[in-house]
């Protein structure tokens, strides 16, 4: 049975066409190799062809993002994927609102994640980078406060070195342990204006730490980030999720294919999931690379790398099977 076509046309009228196109095309050029469908520019019309619910679903993507433009919103033309979902609708439900733009999930598995963390005191978010992970867990606690479900959030990585010698980092202990938490800042501030976030650390409302501080500390009233936690110790994560104390939410992410503690070391995320995955009151979502929402080439490179993985290890073990000695008759 042939499959059904449409052509469906859009109005770009108002909207800047070199950031809604990208430079040489690059947004149309994305959409078109990753939904298959072909997109033509004539004036103020933006026309899509291709199998109906493509057309569909990039058309409605199209739309979105118009819509967002029209209202002065900032679209990014180097990001061209920023506005799509992958494999799939985006979810329409919104997180949090923010003078740039609303966050929400565009994945099946982030709107999964989104609901795990409303319905749920623990909820663990492991995949690649890339995916939403920590984005979308920082934009529910912010969402959370402003709600004042809790009085404060507080957002922790463990400082390891990620196969890099930082060496001697000047400075008091903030400015030893910022560089660790950097990427913790850059999502506060597409989220929150730059005077309040300061207000907010100011008055310990929000508090950004390295995971060390939690050590001997009842965490009442709050919602919780683990970030990076492949990084962490068995030790480590047993003492950060022993640390929840009264009406409070713990969110854990991390990318167990990107361990930076010493060989030797097991890490606690890989380890907490034997220990805690049969406890219905927790929840572990696990992302992949379907679900990366940076640059179209994120997620090709992550396939790369898991397919080249998979070959070593495949490999290695055809070694070991060759070197085992024969057994006499």
């Amino acid at each position: 049975m042939k499959e059904l076509t449409l052509s469906h046309q859009l109005s770009i009228h108002g909207v800047d066409q070199l950031t809604l196109y990208g430079h040489n095309d690059a947004n149309l050029l994305a959409l078109e190799d990753r939904y298959g469908v072909r997109l033509t520019a004539r004036g103020d019309l933006l026309t899509v062809d291709g199998p109906t619910h493509k057309v569909q679903h990039v058309s409605s993507l199209l739309e979105e993002m118009i819509s967002c433009m029209l209202q002065g919103e900032q679209v990014d033309p180097l990001e061209p994927v920023n506005f799509r979902s992958p494999q799939g609708s985006e979810d329409s439900r919104v997180v949090l609102v923010t003078k740039k733009n609303q966050i929400r999930p565009r994945s099946e598995t982030q709107a999964a994640y989104v609901d795990s963390i409303d319905d749920f005191d623990i909820v663990f978010g492991i995949g690649p980078a890339g995916t939403g992970k920590t984005y979308l867990s920082v934009a529910s606690a912010v969402a959370t406060l402003k709600e004042k479900e809790v009085s404060r959030i507080i957002l922790t990585r463990p400082a390891v070195e990620a196969g890099e010698n930082l060496g001697f980092l000047p400075g008091d202990i903030q400015d030893k342990v910022d560089p660790y938490l950097r990427p913790l800042y850059d999502a506060l501030r597409d989220m929150i204006p730059g005077d309040h976030l300061q207000h907010l650390i100011e008055a310990h409302t929000l508090e950004i730490a390295p995971l060390a501080f939690m050590r001997g500390r009842t965490l009442n009233n709050s919602f919780v980030i683990l970030d990076e936690a492949q990084n962490t110790t068995i030790s480590q994560m047993k003492m950060f999720l022993t640390r929840l104390g009264a009406n409070s939410k713990a969110v854990i992410t991390g990318d167990i294919t990107q361990i930076d503690l010493p060989e030797e070391t097991e890490s606690g995320l890989v380890h907490v999931q034997r220990i805690l995955s049969h406890i219905e009151a927790i929840r572990f979502v696990y992302f992949s690379e379907q679900d990366v929402v940076r640059h179209t080439l994120v997620q090709k490179i992550i396939t790369a790398y898991d397919a080249y993985d998979r070959r070593v290890e495949e490999e290695q073990k055809n070694e070991e099977e060759k070197a085992e000695p024969e057994e006499d008759i």
